[in-house]
């Protein structure tokens, strides 16, 4: 009788559970039922990494996003140590981050870092032309990584981070959390098995990017290392512009937002879709950067083509950017709507919705395809340091992901309509030589892989 009432109660917890997330979160009770049975199954103990279970892990780049990376890793894991080339950011995380009653050890080079035998993992938090490079050098030095998005600078970067990682035989985590997110994976879910029938059109709204300038030189702070922090790209004069939080609106650093936020929801397309990348891009370029200003594109279009006939259309607009006004452009907010033959979801980091309720309201059958399933992008990346398996978002992934918003970024680039090979990875036909110059660039050195060999 005991065992019966407790199975009841057990039960009638599950289902108060199941409705309280179904009311907070918007998602059908379904989907809820099932992910809480699938996160009970995933929380199974597992072989620990150490006796203490507790790893050790490094921060490389101490902006915003790595120190809040950082910080989010802590339930996990003991922060060991911060890098960064400017003494400010390094001083601000050991303020922000230090444990207490310890001490975190700080380094201007990442490399030295690298050497230590009680660091088991770091996070790169770097702008994005220093991530192919520290990633790199922390998989030959056995390193798991957590790497923020985009994976890197180039196409042509990416095969040598993925072979890094092979070979090395680490776990690398794309910082591409909306794979780890229930409404992304719920769309993507249902647009794999068919809900709206034959998918036709992915659209894809991203915030414009910021056009200003011309800016003039300034005196490098003293607590910056410029030539460092430059890296691989070209010698410039130190503009603040250049640096830090504006860092990728510049072609020299970034991709501007086709490859900053594109990261996110392009990836998310990529993930419905379910094909390597596209075969055909076009763009249009609404607006011109400004002389001696910001050089990325700020506001753009773009039409990728699928081998399946799928249409992914890429259009910035001034909602939820970081740097403008919150404003509605063409009724549609940053995010991603998926329309099949039957209907359409639009899905982003608040809300998933469709044009029929029941689209959402039916439950999958049973043998439905699943999708891989994470609730804590940064949980599943510590939960594969342990287990070894692929996380949620691996080398390979990343490195596709990006390669869909490299080519976007491209055509902008090129202003030319483009063939793209997925099997060799270049530009092919009218137009091939011109964009193929941008699938690698030239490093400045000693910035380049032998900086890291």
């Amino acid at each position: 009788m005991t065992h019966y009432s407790s199975i009841q109660i057990s039960r009638r917890s599950f289902i108060r559970r199941t409705m309280a997330t179904a009311a907070a979160t918007g998602l059908p009770l379904w989907f809820v039922e099932r992910e809480l049975a699938r996160a009970a199954e995933a929380a199974a103990p597992v072989k620990p990494l150490s006796p203490n279970d507790r790893p050790g892990y490094a921060l490389v780049g101490c902006g915003g996003m790595g120190s809040g990376d950082a910080r989010n890793a802590k339930r996990f894991g003991d922060l060991l140590a911060v890098c960064d080339v400017d003494r400010s950011h390094v001083d601000r995380a050991v303020g922000r981050l230090t444990p207490e009653g310890k001490k975190l050890d700080t380094y201007s080079d990442f490399r030295k870092l690298l050497e230590r035998d009680d660091i088991h993992a770091i996070i790169n938090g770097t702008p994005d032309h220093w991530h192919s490079l520290v990633n790199i050098a922390a998989a030959k030095a056995g390193k798991d990584i957590y790497s923020e998005k985009p994976l890197t600078l180039t196409i042509d970067e990416g095969k040598h981070v993925v072979r890094a990682v092979r070979e090395h035989k680490v776990v690398l985590q794309t910082g591409t959390q909306q794979r780890s997110s229930q409404r992304f994976r719920m769309a993507c879910e249902l647009v794999r098995n068919g809900r709206i029938g034959k998918l036709k059109e992915v659209s894809v709204w991203l915030p414009a990017g910021l056009r200003g300038g011309p800016f003039g030189p300034q005196q490098v702070p003293a607590e910056l290392d410029w030539d460092f922090w430059q890296g691989q790209a070209a010698a410039a004069e130190y503009r603040p512009e250049r640096c830090h939080v504006t860092f990728r609106n510049w072609y020299d650093y970034s991709g501007g937002t086709m490859t900053d936020w594109g990261a996110h929801h392009m990836d998310i397309g990529y993930w419905a879709v379910g094909l390597p990348a596209p075969t055909q891009v076009e763009s249009k370029a609404l607006t011109e950067p400004i002389p001696g200003g910001y050089t990325a594109i700020s506001d753009y279009e773009v039409k990728f083509t699928y081998p399946n006939g799928v249409i992914f259309n890429v259009r910035t607009t001034p909602d939820d950017s970081p740097f403008g006004a919150v404003i509605k452009a063409d009724g549609q907010r940053n995010g991603i709507r998926f329309e099949g033959s039957d209907g359409w979801i639009w899905v982003n980091r608040d809300e998933i919705k469709a044009n029929d309720r029941e689209l959402l309201a039916k439950p999958l059958a049973d043998d439905a395809e699943r999708l891989y399933f994470s609730n804590d992008h940064m949980g599943n990346f510590f939960e594969c340091m342990r287990t070894r398996k692929a996380p949620i978002c691996d080398v390979e992934i990343g490195h596709r992901s990006a390669t869909v918003c490299h080519l976007g970024a491209i055509s902008l680039r090129t202003k030319r309509s483009l063939t793209w090979d997925p099997a060799t990875e270049f530009f092919t036909g009218e137009h091939a030589d011109e964009a193929n110059r941008h699938v690698a660039r030239e490093m400045r050195k000693p910035y380049d892989y032998d900086f890291v060999a």
